[in-house]
């Protein structure tokens, strides 16, 4: 009988892409088989660090005296809904025609972990092999398999992995167990999610503690060309009116001399390629999508369309050896608005900078750039087409030569004061082509000053002017403005905060500063996401429009953790040591020893604080359940009553924030009541019954799809049912784990 090798994925999608590759054309449920390989799937993970109650009776009830818990020896489960495919795995490693196994699943540290808890759990003992692709083209597919690397040579990276996931557990759950038992109230933490509400909260109280203070300035009209007032220090606005006054009266009746005049020519390099925090930003900001949804439609385009590479990326860069793939990705991509440019670049030899290629900067996984995979537009939806629009023309912005304009600078005096002008005219447009049809371009890497005066660059000719001319002052005004706080944090801001967390906190730390910047910030690119639906989900933070605001429920919670969870120098130093497990330079066990010293004194000092916690949204709806008076929260789709009581864990459904527009003031509108009696109701007081909505939409020529809304009606009811006060499932699910 021939050997065969069996082949495990992360995903079903994943696993059918390998198994076409691989000529597996038999199918069952559970796998697909071919002469040579056997290829089947995981569901994310099928195994996992068992509950607390798995590690004895003391633990089914949550006791402050049973904490901390520390297991001396670990175990794993089988995740009960994936129970069936992990058997059938189980199944497919026993057989006596299997030799050997490829691991296949995601490139990464929990993609390790997700096969190697699976083998362990499954009792394997069969030789390892890993394969390791950023893209699950064909193409990327067979040169994966023609060099798999022998799966020792990523033990280092699983014992990483494990130590995780055990940390995690072990601050985790004691933490949100004893925070729970001590204030009787459903309180979750986590050395990911904690630091990151205090950075809101932080955030929140800079916005409170603000003092507008109003500013001015001095704008003169002379020749046509608006020229701005500067002091000695080159700013354009003052504090003082008094001194603006003094100015305008002044000046008002002299002439402009031009005693300077500078011309430059200005090379501006495109964008640096994607990474999924900059991809989720941008997405944030044009389009309205959280970074959750940002991620749930890259892993579409990367596993069912296949046109874009790996999403959960932290680099922005492309490594040498992906050079003399450019072409071939131009060409698959040369359709639609990209045709003509892609053409033209695909037929040039290309050498692109440092900017856009450097090894060094390239971790396990490059930018997020095209694939060769051929494109089909008409297939994606509108939300898919969005994304590969925004990822397909950075790609080809950083292949074109950076756009060149000409600066014009011009100086002038107006009595005694200095005024300036300036000018750019673009002259080649090098990478802006690639957006010569959308509409205002927008760089969104850093955060713009929100008090800048308005001394902007315009696009006056000023090529007549030279040294020594003298201009009519036509008019002389004051302007003003006033100081503004930092913005609230949008999704799209928090997630590159948690990128770059120094910026925001007040740490003066220099080596906290390089650990973070070190270790990628709080999270990763991929669990940064996860961590605010958390937040959400948990009521600690909401949403009024598109800025987020921390919750009573999360401003209580920040003052009764301890102060080590709510710093990110604690995930930094963690990712420090985790890198060093996965380089081979310190065991988990050692780690994993200081992580059980550091949760005894954690949790001594949660038993010792003298806080206290009010429930401050309690209604006088009662619980249909237990009784209790019910809380009314903002969830992340609209507002709920939820029973004070985590053990009793009913909640209900008061509105639900809709897509669907008042035909008054043409603002979404919000969906409440229940059954026949559910009504859209909008901000400016118009009400419609479901059935008068369905009836005006038909005939506008718009007509709700039957089948749509009843999926829409069983999502609410699933979501209803789903735990929210359950204490342990609660906690868990909200748990820093990933």
């Amino acid at each position: 009988m021939a050997s065969k090798t069996l082949v495990i994925a992360e995903k079903p999608s994943v696993a059918r892409d390998i198994a076409r590759v691989l000529h597996c054309k038999k199918k069952t449920t559970a796998y697909l088989e071919g002469e040579r390989y056997i290829v089947t799937w995981a569901l994310g993970h099928l195994v996992t660090l068992a509950d607390p109650e798995e590690y004895g009776k003391e633990y089914q009830t949550w006791s402050l005296d049973t904490l901390p818990m520390l297991p001396a020896q670990w175990k794993l489960v089988v995740i009960r809904q994936s129970g069936r495919q992990f058997s059938a795995i189980k199944e497919l490693i026993g057989r006596k025609d299997v030799a050997e196994i490829v691991n296949a699943c995601d490139a990464g540290r929990e993609g390790e972990l997700v096969a190697r808890w699976i083998l362990e759990m499954a009792g394997c003992r069969k030789p390892l092999k890993r394969l390791w692709i950023s893209s699950v083209t064909d193409k990327a597919i067979r040169e994966g398999f023609a060099h798999l690397k022998p799966g020792k040579d990523y033990e280092n990276l699983f014992h990483a992995a494990v130590a995780r996931a055990q940390s995690d557990w072990v601050v985790g759950i004691n933490a949100t167990r004893a925070l729970t038992c001590k204030y009787n109230a459903q309180l979750s933490c986590g050395r990911v999610q904690t630091p990151t509400l205090a950075m809101i909260a932080a955030r929140e109280e800079e916005i409170r503690g603000f003092t507008p203070a109003p500013y001015y300035g001095l704008r003169a009209s002379a020749g046509g060309i608006s020229f701005a007032w500067t002091d000695k220090n080159g700013s354009a606005r003052t504090f003082h009116r008094e001194k603006a006054e003094a100015i305008q009266r002044e000046a008002s009746s002299a002439s402009l001399k031009i005693t300077e005049l500078t011309r430059r020519t200005r090379l501006t390099p495109a964008p640096a390629l994607y990474d999924l925090t900059a991809l989720q930003r941008e997405a944030n900001a044009r389009f309205g999508f959280s970074p959750k949804e940002t991620l749930n439609i890259m892993q579409r385009l990367y596993e069912n369309h296949k046109v874009l590479t790996y999403p959960r990326t932290d680099s922005r860069h492309l490594t040498e050896d992906m050079v003399p793939t450019l072409p071939e990705r131009l060409s698959v991509c040369a359709v639609g608005p990209y045709r003509k440019l892609a053409g033209r670049l695909s037929q040039q030899k290309l050498s692109p900078n440092k900017n856009v290629v450097d090894n060094k900067k390239v971790s396990d996984h490059h930018a997020i750039i095209p694939t060769e995979q051929f494109v089909q537009l008409d297939h994606m939806t509108n939300e898919e087409r969005k994304l590969y629009d925004l990822v397909v023309r950075r790609f080809l912005a950083v292949l074109c030569p950076p756009s060149q304009s000409e600066d014009t600078t011009v100086t002038a005096v107006l009595g005694t004061e200095t005024f300036t002008a300036r000018a750019a005219v673009q002259t080649v447009p090098g990478w802006r082509q690639a957006y010569e049809e959308t509409e205002d371009f927008m760089l969104l890497e850093e955060d713009g000053d929100a008090d800048a005066p308005q001394n902007q660059t315009q696009q006056a000719d000023l090529s007549a002017l030279k040294k020594g001319d003298l201009l009519p002052v036509r008019s002389l005004t004051i302007t003003e403005g006033r100081t503004k706080p930092p913005a609230r944090f949008t999704e799209g801001t928090l997630i590159a905060a948690m990128e770059h967390p120094a910026k925001y906190m007040d740490q003066d730390n220099q080596a906290f500063a390089k650990a973070l910047s070190e270790t990628g910030g709080l999270g990763t690119v991929a669990t940064r996401a996860d961590i605010i639906e958390k937040l959400f989900s948990g009521f600690l933070m909401e949403k009024k429009g598109n800025e987020i605001h921390i919750t009573s429920k999360g401003t209580q919670l920040l003052k009764l953790v301890p102060q080590d969870l709510k710093s990110p120098a604690l995930t930094a130093a963690w990712e420090l040591r985790l890198g060093a497990i996965a380089q081979g330079r310190e065991s988990g066990q050692s780690f994993m020893e200081e992580i059980a010293a550091y949760t005894k004194v954690l949790i001594q000092e949660i038993k010792a604080a003298d806080g206290s916690f009010r429930h401050d949204n309690m209604t006088r709806t009662k619980c249909p359940q237990c009784g209790k008076f019910m809380l009314e929260v903002n969830g992340r789709h609209g507002k709920l009553l939820v029973c004070q009581d985590r053990a009793c864990g009913c909640r209900e459904t008061i509105s639900r924030r809709t897509n669907a527009r008042c035909p008054v003031c043409h603002k979404k509108m919000e969906l409440v009541g229940k059954g026949d009696g559910q009504r859209f109701v909008c901000v400016c007081g118009h009400k419609e019954k479901m059935k008068a909505f369905e009836e005006r939409r038909a005939r506008e020529g718009k007509g709700v799809n039957k089948r749509d809304v009843n999926n829409y009606m069983k999502k609410q009811a699933q979501e209803a049912k789903e735990p929210i006060n359950n204490a342990f499932a609660d906690a868990f699910a909200r748990l820093d784990l990933k």
